[in-house]
């Protein structure tokens, strides 16, 4: 493995890493609707678990409801319990066909806990980038010590892995801040 693939390696986890985090935040909940917040309940489909998205119509009525439409009608009861048993603390209604799930609205204190989950959630993202920056930088060191490779190859490398690295944590930095901001605003 040469220099380049290692850091295009390393910079491609790092997105990867970033991605993750993205997708972690989308599962913490703010007083807004967002229908990927049931993304994660899965619903008995015939002795199957599957999500919500693959047995229903997941969308937004307003800002603060999700409606969940099933395809077919014996399946609104088993969606509407899954909902209501997932560790979301939603309270869906039926109203006929059709399934509302209401966000509810947050308390001051669950705002503050949901920003430190957020941060513990950024931190672990950052963690995760600053491994994969140190495993860039073994492999390089290897590549010298087997003398595939020059010790100013080594330093540059070094160099431009820290410099992704540093651009992929201020963007978990910005993440967490507009998440923290969107949590306290609603």
């Amino acid at each position: 493995m040469s220099i380049p693939d290692i850091k295009s390696l390393a910079e491609q986890k790092m997105q990867q890493s970033v991605e993750s985090f993205k997708h972690a935040l989308t599962k913490i909940r703010t007083g807004r609707a967002n229908p990927g917040l049931l993304d994660t309940v899965q619903v008995d489909y015939y002795g199957a678990m599957v999500p919500i998205s693959q047995v229903a119509n997941v969308s937004l009525l307003d800002a603060r409801t999700i409606s969940v439409a099933p395809w077919e009608k014996g399946m609104g009861a088993k969606i509407e319990k899954a909902i209501r048993d997932s560790d979301l603390g939603l309270n869906p209604a039926s109203q006929g066909d059709l399934i509302r799930v209401p966000m509810p609205a947050m308390t001051e204190e669950r705002r503050k806990e949901l920003t430190k989950v957020v941060r513990a959630e950024g931190e672990h993202a950052k963690v995760a980038i600053r491994n994969l920056r140190r495993d860039a930088n073994d492999s390089v060191k290897k590549l010298v010590k087997d003398k595939l490779a020059s010790e100013d190859d080594e330093r540059r490398a070094h160099d431009e892995v820290q410099k992704f690295t540093d651009r992929f944590i201020a963007e978990v930095d910005k993440l967490v801040a507009g998440k923290e901001q969107d949590i306290m605003a609603v």
